[in-house]
């Protein structure tokens, strides 16, 4: 059973939206007490519910042009070898185990194709226990704000 309620879950959705949004501003929107709202903010971060609060950065101001999700199939006795060489790659923001077709998908970004052409080929190819590889490059992404609810 869930520790939190409505209340936190809507606390919750606001916050993804927008993580510097105002107590104050939260409290007017959400129609409760500021002291409502600072408590249950702490107690969900105590909880470990928050775990930050964080910027969205504009990727494209600091020369990300392109964006690509890599599959790869490797050798699992080479997990951890694998796992420390993707960390090691500047270009890899994230790495995910997954079911299916492949045993990894790294998300990568970089400042155009021929770029992530290298990294996907001089540098995430050339480590050791990576099989195989399949590159999907992101055309166009639309992200769709989070609504929690309790399950």
């Amino acid at each position: 059973m869930s520790d939190f309620d409505d209340l936190d879950m809507n606390l919750l959705s606001e916050l993804a939206r927008d993580g510097s949004a105002s107590i104050p501003v939260l409290s007017k929107k959400l129609g409760v007490s500021a002291s409502v709202l600072y408590s249950r903010t702490r107690r969900m971060v105590k909880k470990r519910l928050i775990k930050k609060f964080t910027v969205e950065v504009d990727d494209s101001l600091l020369g990300i042009g392109v964006k690509a999700s890599v599959g790869m199939n490797r050798d699992p006795k080479f997990k951890e070898l694998i796992r420390k060489g993707l960390l090691e790659t500047p270009e890899v923001v994230s790495i995910s185990e997954v079911t299916g077709r492949f045993d990894v998908i790294v998300q990568v970004n970089s400042r155009n194709l021929e770029a992530l052409h290298a990294v996907v080929i001089e540098k995430i190819g050339k480590i050791e226990g990576i099989i195989s590889t399949e590159t999907f490059v992101e055309l166009q992404k639309t992200s769709k704000d989070p609504v929690y609810s309790i399950i």
